[in-house]
C-alpha cells in the first residue's frame, strides 16, 4: 500500500509506533495529469520537486515487515521483505489542479524529521498537513516515467551503476546523526 491517509483507522494506527516510523529520500515525485493529452491520448506525467536544484527532501512514512510473496508473477520471491508507505494528506494548491484527493506529507527541515522519527505521536501526527503552496514546483511534464533528460542530478541510482541500491536503512545523511 503505497499511501496512507487515515491515521485513526485501526488498520494504520498499529504502525503509528516510533518503530515503524520511517524517512523516505526524494529529490522528485510524479502524478498523473488528470485530462490525457489531446495529442496521445495519454495522460501526462507532472514532476513536482521543492526547487529547479531538485534538492533533497523527505517524505514521511512508516515500514513494516510483512511475509509472502513479491515480485513478478514469473519470478516471485517467497520469505521476509521490508514494505513501507507513505503518509499523505490535503494537496495543496501546486498538487491540487493534478491530483485533487491527496498529496505526499512532506517533511523539509531536520527539526520536522525529528519530530517525525520521535515517540511522541500527538506532535508527529500533527506533520501531517499539506506543504505550504510556495514550497513545490512543477519541474516536468511529459510523457516519460523516468526523471526528465537533465532533471534530477541523482538520476544515476545512489548505490552506484549496476542498478544496486543501498538498504534504505543503511543510508546515512552527511550531518544526520
Amino acid at each position: 500500500m503505497p499511501n496512507i491517509r487515515n491515521l485513526a483507522s485501526p488498520h494504520w494506527r498499529r504502525w503509528t509506533g516510533v518503530q515503524n516510523r520511517c524517512l523516505v529520500p526524494f529529490t522528485s515525485f510524479s502524478e498523473y495529469a488528470p485530462i490525457p493529452d489531446p495529442t496521445t491520448g495519454k495522460k501526462d506525467i507532472v514532476w513536482f520537486a521543492l526547487g529547479r536544484d531538485w534538492p533533497l527532501a523527505f517524505f514521511a512514512g512508516m515500514w513494516t515487515e510483512w511475509l509472502g510473496a513479491r515480485g513478478p508473477k514469473a519470478n516471485p520471491v517467497v520469505g521476509l521483505h521490508d514494505v513501507y508507505g507513505f503518509v499523505t494528506t490535503e494537496p495543496n494548491a501546486v498538487v491540487k489542479p493534478i491530483h485533487p484527493k491527496a498529496m505526499p506529507v512532506i517533511l523539509t527541515t531536520k527539526e520536522e524529521r525529528g519530530v517525525w522519527m520521535q515517540p511522541s505521536w500527538g506532535e508527529a501526527s500533527a506533520l501531517q498537513r499539506p506543504l505550504p503552496d510556495g514550497c513545490l514546483i512543477i519541474v516536468a511534464q511529459g510523457a516519460a516515467k523516468q526523471d526528465p533528460p537533465g532533471g534530477s542530478p541523482f538520476a544515476t541510482p545512489r548505490g552506484g551503476t549496476d542498478g544496486h541500491r543501498p538498504n534504505p536503512r543503511s543510508v546515512k545523511l552527511s550531518g544526520e546523526p
